[in-house]
This record gives structure tokens, sequence and C-alpha cells, in this order.
């Protein structure tokens, strides 16, 4: 028998194998190499296979020929492995769960071409008895673990390797978007972050394939204590440039899930249309929907007519249809846990990312004009004051009359029909607009906060960049639309405690004390008054925006008033609305775009029994993670989005710096002032060094920056123009420089704000309120020169207290 010898895998094997020319065959050392768990090189193959001397030059020349032919590649330092595999021990990092639950990580280093494979990670065992306090946690998400992996076999697996942690060796490295600069050394990492301000070297070795202007992943490499820190590209997205790229970048900084596993593509692609067995027939009322004009979706039509009970003269009857989404996402699915994982739809000016497949979202529940269609709607009865009467449920089966553009209902009711709007102006869109205007009599009653903020919209040319900015259009059809559907949201709340069934409520906090505080100090300034000291109802906050209406401060109280307002979010515990001034309230009317909808229509399926499709058990018990995760993922669509859109402008602008610009002052801080362009809606900062030599000191409570010896102030929703100094697209930053603004006033002094004791009160504040003369002197603008900086003495004072 042959003498054996450890291999550099721990097996023992022949010392001498059959192969030609003195050397193993090409097979043999894939094989060897496939199968090893320590580090192998050319030492480790020539051992194995008992070559020495002389011999391993060709052994060299023969790993070099199969390297270059990628069937190996060079890992860290000389090891080597089979190209396109993992070795069967090595580091993994955890980095996200799928719509099963289970943990899914990336290799730490992989030498093959393309994206490194996906392994999912079997459960660990648990480790020393329960309540031990020296037990190690279980990895999680993020963590950098040993682990054998174990290439899976099984058809229509979607991991290409399994893995079993053998220790946990630390966190995983921070990583950071960016752009990728190239540089004689290697590159330089430039992050698109506003707020990480420190860029990155990398090496040539870790650039991961990235070109000069390419959108990259990287991590940063730990190790260097002094300079710029290093950084290893993990993950090219594509040019920077591309106008796609603009939304990716939010995509990926706010870790928003854009792809669809192909279990919950193939579920969906699956999914047939469901016929009108066991739902009431709707498709002799002529519901239509009425939508933006670019919607791609249609999840809600409406139906308005006279009620015909003599008993309710002069009410109406509403019908608000929606599609039945939970007729095809069951709890539990493939479908469910990505729509739960996701949250809601996510839109950008180029792309949307939405909640579902659009097999569903754009397919089956959109509710297209003249085809059948599930849904789920509600009956409601309002008497001639606009209150609610009463209310039904109704599983349907309904089919659109006609589908219409806020605009085309607006300009019918307007006296200007079109060739689709005129046939239907009179039977079908009269009577909507009769019964909205009825059910306005209960809502301006009810008293919501009346918030009247622009919005502006981004129109892309053919090669999806901007070509124009304007201020949305805004149609009282969209009203009508709004309120019919607060009031099937208020039906499905009520109704789920009727039945006493949870739901999710949607739920919005009245203000805290500190924000009123600072916002009735704020209004001081403007000689209005609000109350602190009483029960804050949004009728105060009306009352205010009903005094500044018109005036130079209408904008900037709004969005001081807006700023003092709590967070709305979803919760399976009912505070109330305090907004819209309701008991209760829950999102019943999107389930195509909003996980919570989707919940609330299990429930009231459940409640009333229209279905084995209701809410589960399962789901019953996990309302308060549900609600609390898709608050979180609200939150994160609203910040993409804000991204995007500014990123977008910055990109639009960068052709026009030196342009100067209207605006107004829409934050004051100490370091600076942010200013919103008339023209964009654009935000950009006017860093505090631009305004001049002279020491500003921070009146937070009057929302100004106040010179310390000349007293030139500038304040909150104060006039201005600026010059545009800079535009980066890749981070959505705007620098401007002051050309004509503040107002002159008393010097600040050594001390803090001028007047007041701090309390930050204007000198020039009567012109806020109408009607009311002032003894003050009038506003003056200051206009300075081109390059010319506000007077003031002090040299060295580049920052405000």
């Amino acid at each position: 028998m042959a003498p054996r010898r450890k291999t550099a895998s721990g097996k023992d094997t022949p010392k001498k194998r059959e192969r030609s020319n003195g050397l193993p065959s090409r097979e043999q050392i894939l094989e060897f190499v496939s199968s090893a768990t320590g580090a192998v090189g050319k030492r480790e193959i020539a051992r194995a296979f008992g070559i020495k001397g002389a011999d391993r030059i060709p052994l060299k020349q023969m790993l070099k020929e199969m390297a270059e032919e990628g069937l190996l590649a060079k890992r860290e330092g000389r090891r080597l492995q089979r190209a396109g595999e993992l070795p069967p021990v090595t580091v993994i990092e955890i980095t996200h769960s799928d719509t099963d639950g289970e943990l899914v990580a990336r290799p730490v280093d992989w030498a093959g071409e393309g994206a490194a494979p996906e392994i999912v990670v079997t459960p660990e065992p648990h480790k020393g008895r329960i309540g031990e306090r020296d037990a190690e946690p279980p990895a999680g998400v993020g963590d950098r673990v040993l682990a054998r992996l174990t290439r899976t076999t099984e058809e229509g697996e979607i991991y290409a390797y399994e893995a079993r942690i053998i220790r946990r060796v630390g966190k995983g490295a921070e990583q950071v978007l960016g752009l990728f600069r190239e540089t004689s050394e290697g590159g330089r990492l430039v992050p698109v972050d506003k707020r990480v301000r420190n860029e990155s070297e990398i090496a040539r070795a870790d650039t991961g394939g990235a070109k000069d202007g390419d959108l990259v992943l990287a991590e940063i490499v730990p190790g260097k204590r002094y300079g710029l820190s290093r950084a290893r590209v993990r993950e090219v997205f594509g040019r920077s440039d591309d106008p796609k790229s603009i939304s990716l970048i939010a995509i990926h900084a706010h870790g928003i899930p854009d792809k669809f596993p192909d279990s919950v593509l193939r579920e969906a692609e699956a999914s047939r249309p469901h016929g009108i067995e066991g739902r009431t027939d709707l498709r002799d009322i002529p519901l239509v929907t009425i939508d933006p004009e670019d919607a791609r979706d249609h999840d809600d039509a409406v139906w308005a007519g006279p009620d015909p009970d003599p008993v309710n003269e002069g009410g109406h009857v509403v019908i608000v249809a929606i599609a039945d989404v939970a007729a095809y996402v069951r709890p539990g699915s493939p479908m469910d846990r990505e729509a739960r994982k996701r949250g809601n739809s996510t839109y950008f000016p180029d792309r949307v990312v939405p909640m579902l497949p659009e097999r569903i979202s754009n397919d089956l529940c959109s509710l297209r004009e003249k085809e059948d269609r599930a849904c789920f709607a509600v009956r409601m009865v309002f008497d001639a004051n606009g209150n609610k009467r009463r209310h039904e449920f109704i599983r349907g089966f309904m089919r659109s009359a006609a589908r219409l553009s806020y605009r085309q209902v607006q300009q019918a009711i307007d006296g200007a029909p079109d060739d689709k709007t005129g046939p239907i102006l009179e039977p079908v869109l009269r009577p909507l607009w009769d019964a909205y205007k009825t059910i306005s009599i209960a809502r301006e009653k009810r008293g919501p906060l009346d918030l009247d903020l622009p919005e502006y919209r981004a129109r892309l040319d053919e090669r999806g960049r901007i070509a124009a900015i304007r201020i949305a259009d805004k149609f009282e059809s969209m009203k009508l639309i709004e309120e019919f559907m607060i009031q099937a949201n208020v039906c499905a709340a009520e109704t789920a405690e009727q039945r006493q069934t949870s739901l999710i409520y949607r739920i919005h906090d009245a203000p805290s004390r500190e924000k009123l505080v600072a916002l009735s100090e704020f209004l001081q300034t403007l000689n209005l008054s609000f109350p602190k000291g009483q029960v804050v109802r949004p009728s105060n906050f009306n009352r205010i925006l009903a005094e500044v209406d018109g005036t130079e401060f209408d904008q900037m109280v709004s969005s001081i008033i807006l700023r003092s307002q709590a967070q709305a979010v979803y919760s399976p515990d009912n505070i109330g609305h305090f907004g819209l001034n309701l008991r209760r309230y829950a999102h019943f009317t999107s389930p195509i775009r909003r996980y919570a909808d989707l919940v609330v229509h299990r429930a009231l399926i459940a409640a009333l029994r229209f279905g084995a499709d209701g809410q589960s058990a399962d789901e019953a018990g996990s309302l308060a993670e549900i609600a609390e995760h898709i608050s979180e993922t609200e939150r994160r669509s609203m910040l993409a989005e804000r991204d995007s859109m500014d990123r977008f402008i910055a990109a639009f602008l960068e052709a026009r710096i030196g342009a100067e610009f209207p605006g107004r002052i829409s934050g004051v801080t100490r370091f600076g002032l942010f200013v919103r362009l008339d023209e964009t809606g654009a935000d950009g900062i006017v860093p505090i060094s631009n305004l001049g030599t002279e020491f500003f000191h921070h009146d937070e409570a009057g929302h100004a920056l106040i010179g310390e010896r000349s007293g030139l102030t500038f304040r909150l929703g104060e006039r201005v123009s600026v010059r545009l100094e800079e535009a980066v697209p890749v981070t959505g930053g705007l620098r401007f420089e002051i050309v004509e603004g503040g107002t002159e006033g008393k010097p600040a002094g050594r001390h803090g704000a001028a007047y007041g004791k701090g309390r930050g009160k204007a000198p020039h504040r009567a012109a806020a309120k109408p009607g009311k003369k002032s003894a003050q002197k009038p506003r003056k603008n200051v206009k300075l020169r081109a390059g010319q900086k506000p007077a003031g003495k002090r040299a060295k004072q580049p920052h405000a207290h």
C-alpha cells in the first residue's frame, strides 16, 4: 500500500498520483483546490502531489496558465481557489434576511466574475442552557462569520451555497455608497451622502473593475490610523452621469429592496383573475377612476347619487370601490412576506419601486376601464349636512365606466367637457360633485388642519433628464377624491371597532408642548398670539393660517406650523388623528401601494366573514411589530424620494451656475441659511462664512441670524435673491451666495439676540399682521453689488453661537 501524507485539506492522500510529464492533471488540481479547507497555494499543491525541485517550475507555469484561462483565481496573498467557486471554509458576511426570515450572506473575499453568490445560513444550534449568561447570542445581519459551505444541488434553489456557522469573527465593515474617481494609485471614493465629508483611497487591487465616474458600493478597510481611510469596491452600479443612477443612488443609500425574488414573481405570474362567485355584482353602477394623468395603476373608483330614501331628503349615497388585493396576496405567502418587507411603494421622478409585482399592481388589481375586476367596496349614506348616517362594506365585482384624470373632471365641471367626460357629465360627474359639496359642509364644521404648501413636479425628457420643474397643478377634483377616501377610511376603523377586530390605525398625535412653546414664541415676533397653556386643536392653527393668508409670511408660517406637528404613524392602539380631527382612522384605500391597507382589508374580511383569505392568527398577533416596521419603511421612502429629487434638481441646475434666482429663507441654523428657490422649490445652503466678516448670532426662537455690529438680520421666510455658486448632482447639494436680502436692524450685541432677552423678536414685525399699523420702520432689503459682502468689521468669526 502506498505511503500516505496529510494535504492542506487535512485529508490523507497517496504520496504519488498518476500524472503525465511528472505533473498532476488540471482536473486533479481543480479537485484538490475545491476540497481543501486550509490555505492553498503552489507550495501546498506541490506537497500534496509530491513535486520537488525543478519539477516545481513547470507546475508554476501550469498554475499560471490555469489562472489566465479563468480556471483558478487568486485570493488574498498567494492563495488559490477554483474560479467561480468558494472554498469549503471561508469568512462570509450576513447581509440581510429574506422573505422567509432566513439569513442571507455573501463571501467577504470573492475572486470570481460577476456578483458574488448568495449564501443561505443554516440556523445555529442553541448553545448553552436557556438563561446562561455567557451563552453567545446568535449571529445576525451585519455579522461576519467563519462558515463551512456546501454547494446546493436541489433544483430551483435560489442560493448557490448553504453555510453552517463555525464561529463569529466580528462585525461587517462599514459600507459607503460613492463615486469612484480614478487615480494613479488606484482610485478615490467620493461619498454621495452630503453628511459624509471624508473621501477614501482605493488600492488598484481593490477597485473591483470600477471605472472613473462609476457609482460603487465600497467597504471601509480597517487598519489605517492616519490620513485617508482605505476602501474596497464591493459592487459597481454603473455610470454616475447616467440619469438612471440618480434614483439608484437613493434606492441603495436607503436600503430599499428593488428586485423581487423569483419565488414572488412566480407566484404573481401564476395568479389568475377572480370571478363573480361569492361577490356582489356592481357592474351596473358607473364607477369611475380619477387619478393623475401619469398614474400607472388605478386602485380606487367612486360613484355618487342622491339618496332615494324620502327620510333623507337632500342626502347622498357614495360608493368607494377598492381593488381587492387580499384576494391575490394571501397571509404568509412569498408575495405577502415581500410586501410586508417593503412596507409601501416608493416613487421617484423616473421610476416606481412597487410594493407588489406588476402582474398584481398594474394588471389584476388595476381597475382598468371596461374590464371586470374584484373589488372591496364601502357604501356610505350622508345627510343634507354632510354627516354620515350609515355605511356597509361589500365584497364586489365591478367594471370601471371610465378612466379619468383630475384635470378632465375639473374642466368638465367648469363647463369644458371633452369627448370622454361630455356623455357622463350629468349622469355621473355632476352627482359626484354634488355629494362632495355636501360632505364638505361637515368637513368645514369638523375643521381639520388646513395647510396649503406648494408641491413641485419634475418633467423628464426622453433621455430621463429633467426638462422642467414646476409647481404641481391643484384641482378641486383632487379634494373630491381625498374627501371620499377619508370617509372610507373612517368607515374601516369604525367597522373594525364595532366587530371588536384588531387592525392597524393611522394615528397622528397632537404637537408636543416643547414645539408649541417654540411656535408661540416665533409667532410673537410677528405680533400673532397662540395659546400655550390650553388644549390645542387644529382650529387654533387654522386661525393663524387665515390671518397670514395673502401676506408675504403665509408660506413661512405654514412651514413653521408643519414643522411643529408630530409625525403620523401606524399603530394597533388608537389615539385618533389630530391633523384630520378624527377620533378613529385607518388606511383602507390603497392596498396596492401600502401594506397597512392590505392588513386593514384582511381584518375587515375576517370580521365580516367575507372569505377564508382574511386576517390570520399570526398576523393578528404581530400587528404591533408590523405597524412599527411599516412606519419605518414609510419614513425611509419619504427620505429616499426627497434625496432623489434633490439630486435630479442639482443635475438640472448644474448648467446654470452663476445665475441668480429669487427665493425665500426656508431654514436658519447656527452654520448658515437654507434658501428655497421659487422656480424649482430646490433647497440650498448659504454658509455663514458667505454672509460677511462680522459675527452673526443665531436667534433660535426668532429663527434668525443677526449681525453683532451691523444688526443685519436674516429671518425665516424673508425674500432674498441668491447666486448659484455650486451644484453637485451626486450628493444633491446646492450652495448659494446672497445677492440681495436681509433686514436692517438693531445690532445683536456681545451677549446674544437683539430683542426681548433672547426671545428673538424682530424689529420690523408689524407687517405680518394685516390691518394693523406699526410704529416700526418699514422693511428694507440690502442690495449687494457683485462680489460685495455684507458690512462688518470682524475678520475672524466665521461661525455663529
